[in-house]
């Protein structure tokens, strides 16, 4: 069964976030899967707000301590959709997802859905 792969052991960082309000901006909100809440600066899955958005992105995963490496590359649109990236299947026990080339003037980038996809191995 495919479901969502973050649960409440998940460990997650972020870069950086809006003004430094993490109770307003802060990283939880990017997995809440709440309309009103969003981190700001087999499937992935991608909601950003029009305009503050990534035209290209990387995934990376390792598993048991090794080094990343690179999963899929991926090139959302600029625009509110939600947007899905098909993932190869991959086993690892690490993510990594970079957002590149911004279409903000100043680098900022909006997310109100990131969803990463797939089967728990047993």
């Amino acid at each position: 069964m495919i479901h969502s792969l973050v649960c409440p052991e998940t460990v997650s960082r972020v870069s950086s976030v809006l003004n430094r309000n993490t109770r307003q901006f802060g990283k939880k909100h990017l997995f809440d899967q709440e309309e009103e809440t969003c981190w700001n600066s087999d499937q992935l899955q991608i909601q950003f707000q029009g305009g503050f958005s990534s035209r290209q992105g990387h995934l990376e995963g390792s598993q048991r301590g090794e080094a990343l490496r690179n999963i899929v590359v991926f090139y959302p649109k600029d625009d509110n959709s939600l947007q899905t990236f098909p993932v190869p299947p991959t086993e690892v026990d690490q993510l990594k997802v970079t957002f590149e080339d911004t279409t903000d003037l100043f680098g900022r980038v909006v997310i109100y859905h990131l969803r990463v996809l797939g089967r728990k191995a047993v």
